[in-house]
């Protein structure tokens, strides 16, 4: 059972992570003086009140006080846990995230215990290798590949393999333990029937290896070299598999091209591979079912432009539609969808096999944007040249247009809409209640009020120069007394130089990130964002800082020795003194 995730690795991957990166893969920033912006994503805005911090690696908003540091965006806008958030931001530095040994299984980061994931990756890579390995042993399949236009190149690029006919190949290669046989149930490799029976799910089949995000193979797809149902087999839901999420080929795509300018969606894991046969390395599929709002999502965190590429029959038009209404809750400014039909009865396989590449990526180059796909779709629905039909389609596009996000392209459909149906914008706007997708975090119930939040005073002053400059902590030590004084807040002070010490490179974001859950939590990340007087445009922060710590010091024992006297207690003959020279501090 892993235990908890170590906290320097946390504190490192925070530091290694950029925020406004992070951020602007998902949510288009632009930049206003040190810091960025954009329209909030967590709340309806027109007026940006979204600001990213760069120099603290933070988030905040002032519009609904939604804030946070890479791991808490990430919670927030793709309803991750904190885990799966880390695992999320670790992918991206392609590293592995490590845990500690916890023999009582206890967990900071979940109520239940987690699942140890690691033996289902080992026994998905071992099968993969096998699978490979058996492909280079078989005439058949090899013969069946060459057939089908794909070198032993490409078939290494993407780990293509071949899964023997036979009950029982994994099985007798990989299920000579308890533990092993297990970890090939659980991943769905093998079957268990109801006769208490296990066989190898994949049988004469060529085997697509499914990797995410870091390479680590997390399922598979066989095809049946011959006639036969079904014609294309995946691997069933699992610890680590999850078919809504996961698109073949992203990450051979991201390995094969440094820069993605555009990424073509299509529905098979053949169309992958014979699209990147021919040189077109930015394809992927979305493992046979309708493209998901996850898997739309995940595809624009790696470019702006989407193509989605279909059969230009009706089975394919419907799969269009689909992926343009999982669009629309997804789409912002700066992101862009297009639509490509092909031949009916032509697929990116077959296309790009007769004409090639440089006629395929015209086609790419002329596919119809989403708007055109949404406003043809909609007129061949109704008969505009009527009053009745001007209204059927203006109510299904609301439909279609109530779930995006604020944005200019969401006017600019507003005003292409008013157009057809001979209806202002301002009516059309006025029918059409914003509601984002429902997934979205909803906005906090608080007064929208730029600014701070916050009455400011020394302690706070103190507390928000070290969050914002953890470096103060080796140049000024809190000083010890403050861990029980009696003025409030320097208690916390104390606790964050005790913090700080504990790892003198840490960010003002992994800072925060240490309070997580716990009662000052609030109270940190807004005072994380705190400007004052005392601390803008100041060149010497450090004095600043240290003027107010001695200040809080002389005036922490003040007040307790003016409580002693104000609850009648008899200071001593050198507390009396004290007080008086600190009286005239």
């Amino acid at each position: 059972m892993p235990g908890r995730i170590p906290q320097n690795f946390i504190d490192d991957l925070i530091a290694r992570t950029d925020i406004v990166e992070i951020i602007n893969a998902r949510v288009p920033l632009k930049r206003k003086g040190k810091e960025f912006t954009a329209c909030c994503p967590f709340h309806n805005e027109k007026t940006p009140s979204f600001t990213v911090s760069e120099p603290k690696q933070f988030f905040y908003c002032f519009g609904c006080h939604a804030k946070g540091n890479a791991i808490g965006f990430l919670m927030d806008y793709e309803h991750l846990s904190y885990v799966d958030a880390i695992e999320s931001l670790a992918a991206d530095q392609h590293l592995d995230v490590p845990h500690e040994n916890d023999a009582q299984g206890n967990n900071r980061f979940s109520g239940k215990k987690q699942q140890d994931k690691q033996p289902f990756y080992d026994i998905l890579k071992q099968a993969s290798e096998l699978f490979q390995q058996q492909l280079k042993n078989s005439e058949r399949a090899i013969h069946y590949l060459k057939q089908r236009g794909l070198s032993g190149d490409i078939a290494k690029q993407f780990k293509i393999g071949y899964a023997p006919d036979g009950w029982d190949f994994l099985i007798r290669h990989l299920g000579k333990t308890t533990d092993n046989l297990n970890s090939l149930s659980k991943t769905g490799l093998i079957v268990n029937a109801d006769n208490n029976k296990t066989y190898d799910r994949f049988r004469d089949r060529i085997i697509f290896p499914i990797t995410d995000q870091r390479g680590r193979v997390i399922g598979f797809g066989g095809r049946i070299l011959d006639k036969g149902e079904p014609k294309y087999l995946n691997s069933p839901e699992n610890a680590v598999f999850h078919k809504g999420y996961e698109l073949y080929g992203l990450y051979e795509t991201k390995q094969a091209l440094r820069k993605i300018d555009h990424i073509i969606v299509v529905e098979g894991y053949m169309d992958v591979v014979a699209l990147a046969q021919h040189g077109i390395n930015y394809a992927v599929a979305s493992l046979g079912t309708a493209t998901t709002t996850e898997q739309i999502q995940k595809t624009f965190r790696t470019t702006h432009e989407i193509i989605f590429c279909y059969d230009g029959d009706n089975a394919g038009k419907k799969a269009a539609w689909r992926a343009l209404e999982n669009t629309l809750t997804v789409i912002r400014d700066g992101m862009v969808a297009k639509f490509l039909f092909l031949p009916e009865k032509e697929d990116p396989d077959t296309m790009v096999r007769k004409e090639g590449k440089q006629a395929f990526e015209k086609r790419i180059k002329n596919a119809m944007p989403l708007s055109e796909f949404l406003f043809e779709h909609l007129k061949a629905q109704a008969d505009i040249s009527t009053n009745e039909g001007k209204a059927q389609l203006a109510n299904q596009a609301n439909k279609l247009i109530q779930k995006m996000f604020n944005s200019l392209f969401k006017d600019l459909l507003i005003e292409e809409l008013s157009s057809l149906v001979g209806l202002s914008q301002q009516t059309l706007e006025a029918k059409i209640i914003s509601a984002p997708d429902k997934k979205s975090v909803k906005p906090k119930q608080v007064k929208a009020i730029r600014g701070q939040q916050i009455l400011i005073n020394k302690t706070r002053i103190a507390i928000a120069l070290l969050i914002q400059n953890p470096v103060l902590a080796s140049q000024y030590k809190v000083p010890e007394g403050f861990n029980q004084a009696y003025k409030k807040g320097l208690p916390l002070l104390h606790t964050l130089q005790q913090t700080i010490e504990s790892n003198l490179e840490i960010s003002c974001a992994a800072l925060l990130e240490r309070f997580r859950d716990s009662e000052h939590e609030k109270t940190l990340q807004t005072l994380s964002m705190l400007q004052t007087p005392e601390t803008e445009n100041t060149d010497n922060i450090f004095d600043v800082y240290k003027n107010i710590i001695e200040r809080l010091g002389i005036e922490d024992r003040y007040e307790f020795l003016t409580d002693k006297i104000e609850n009648n207690q008899q200071l001593s003959e050198n507390e009396m003194e004290e007080y008086m020279d600190l009286s005239t501090r």
